[in-house]
């Protein structure tokens, strides 16, 4: 299990770099809107019950992957 820890975790921080590129317009990039795409399948199922749950913004989506980062984590540690 830590191997899938570590790689999840790898794939977040990549997801929140793109999004930060994408964002701020970082490195000559055109700002984009779907910046974050990346971070919806990594935050999967969560992102879609904050959805039902009325909860809506950015940072629904970009803590969403911490759930499974932390349910990978404790996988691993048990």
């Amino acid at each position: 299990m830590k191997w899938a820890f570590i790689v999840f975790t790898a794939l977040y921080a990549i997801a929140l770099f793109l999004l930060a590129v994408g964002t701020f317009g970082w490195f000559g990039q055109e700002q984009d809107p779907l910046s974050g795409v990346f971070l919806m399948p990594l935050g999967l199922p969560w992102n879609i019950l904050a959805d039902r749950l009325g909860l809506v913004g950015a940072w629904v989506a970009i803590l969403a992957p911490t759930i499974n980062a932390a349910i990978l984590y404790w996988l691993w540690k048990r």
